[in-house]
């Protein structure tokens, strides 16, 4: 079954209003009364705390249920937020930071020590649906914006600021944590390792940013050659690794990979834009499954590519940056996926509305998650840093089966300091309202400041 097609106007109108009141009713549920925080001192009262924590959840979801217009692609809802959490639990668990002698934390990867956990990655590493579902929601609501008499310009406006807002809100609080955390003590390597990490996801909003800008063009592919628009995309990828890595690999420049960053991140794009332009259907997500997990097995086998789907340090050869051939064959075989399951995804989300509930505050935090993830993840590492010991699974070398023990266990309270985090600062990805004038200016120029200190660091 193919997404919907362009809606009307008047139910766009619906749709961006029950946004809205979802968005509130989310914030007002974040925030409850003492009632929901009261802490119950007998097992009788902790009872009556879980018996009111489900009621809550079970009125919340009901209350989404009601202000979801009924035309909504939950499946595409459900992709979009399924992708987005594999960021911050791919990062969790795939990253590691270990102390060094001088006392300042460092990257480090637990791939390096367990090699036999890289399909993990091929799991966790769901940018392919990220991009898919992307390309296919710009597709729709520019076809929108068009029947409304929206130009064009105005629409990717819109759709750059959403995107650019909350990585200006991250650069500059960062601007101002580095010279406090320096004077408090924290040793220069460890706040260098810090701005790694939370630049290390950001490079995907800029080629987000890319490809966004090409979408009316990538339209007009779709409409023109329907999936067959990607097909370029996977050749080229395809020739300039068998340039890198063929014969000829010792007489090619270092940067010959770069090219890769543009038709590598946009062919799922474009494959979502077809999607969504209808040109996309089962047939061809067959043959995507089934011909990307043919093309991904014999890059594997007989040309010997990394297995894992991210960088681990101290390895010469990566898949990911810039994506390599294999990239695109993992992404064919979870685009063909998603197509195909999407009916059924979008039946079970109408089937269950706490879960339903869960993906809708999912989506309306997105860029928030992205964003702070990995400062959540530093929030606990720095001050486990200077306590003097190595704390397992925070600060010791992720070389043993303790680690990857240890490591789950934090997971709980790393999501829990995110989405505190996330309370501080979902401010930044709403629209600034309350923010003007010399404000801006102020988070500008704090924000330019940590990218300058990055680009010296990265």
């Amino acid at each position: 079954m193919r997404p919907p097609a362009g809606r009307t106007t008047r139910a766009e109108q619906a749709d961006r209003a029950a946004q809205m009141d979802l968005a509130e009713h989310t914030a007002q549920t974040a925030q409850a009364g003492p009632t929901a925080r009261a802490k119950p001192t007998t097992q009788a009262g902790w009872a009556s705390a879980r018996e009111r924590l489900r009621h809550a959840t079970a009125a919340t979801a009901a209350l989404v249920e009601q202000r979801t217009p009924a035309h909504r692609d939950r499946a595409l809802d459900g992709l979009r937020a399924l992708a987005l959490l594999a960021v911050p639990v791919g990062h969790w668990l795939l990253g590691g930071l270990t102390l060094g002698s001088e006392g300042a934390l460092h990257n480090t990867s637990p791939l390096a020590a367990f090699g036999l956990l890289a399909p993990v990655s091929w799991v966790l590493q769901m940018l392919g649906i990220f991009f898919l579902v992307g390309g296919c929601a710009s597709a729709l609501s520019l076809r929108r914006s068009a029947e409304r008499g929206v130009p064009t310009g105005d629409w990717l406006r819109g759709r750059l600021a959403r995107l650019g807002r909350p990585v200006l809100g991250v650069a500059a609080v960062w601007a101002v944590l580095l010279p406090v955390l320096y004077a408090a003590g924290v040793p220069a390597g460890t706040l260098r390792t810090g701005v790694v990490l939370v630049v290390q996801p950001l490079w995907f909003v800029g080629i987000y940013v890319l490809v966004t800008a090409l979408t009316p063009w990538c339209v007009r592919a779709a409409r023109t050659y329907g999936g067959w628009a990607a097909v370029p995309l996977l050749g080229t990828v395809a020739v300039v690794d068998l340039l890198r890595y063929g014969p000829w690999a010792d007489a090619m420049p270092s940067w010959l990979g770069l090219l890769n960053l543009g038709p590598g991140w946009l062919f799922a794009y474009q494959l979502g834009v077809c999607w969504g332009e209808g040109r996309l259907g089962r047939r061809g997500a067959r043959l995507m499954l089934l011909g990307g997990g043919a093309l991904f097995a014999v890059l594997l086998l007989a040309f010997h590519y990394p297995a894992s789907m991210v960088g681990v340090p101290g390895t010469n050869r990566t898949n990911s940056h810039p994506p390599s051939l294999l990239v695109l064959a993992l992404a064919c075989v979870q685009c063909g996926a998603a197509i195909l399951l999407r009916d059924r995804l979008d039946g079970l989300l109408r089937r269950r509305q706490r879960l339903w509930a869960a993906v809708v505050g999912v989506n309306l935090s997105a860029m928030t998650i992205f964003c702070w993830h990995q400062t959540a993840l530093l929030t606990l590492a720095i001050p486990g840093s200077l306590v003097g010991v190595p704390v397992p699974g925070l600060t010791t070398p992720p070389d043993t089966t303790v680690w990857i023990l240890a490591r789950l266990a934090w997971l709980p309270l790393i999501a829990a300091t995110l989405f505190a985090l996330g309370r501080l600062t979902h401010r930044f990805e709403a629209p600034w309202t309350g923010i003007r004038g010399s404000r801006r200016a102020a988070v500008a120029v704090l924000a330019g400041v940590f990218a300058c200190y990055a680009l010296t660091v990265v």
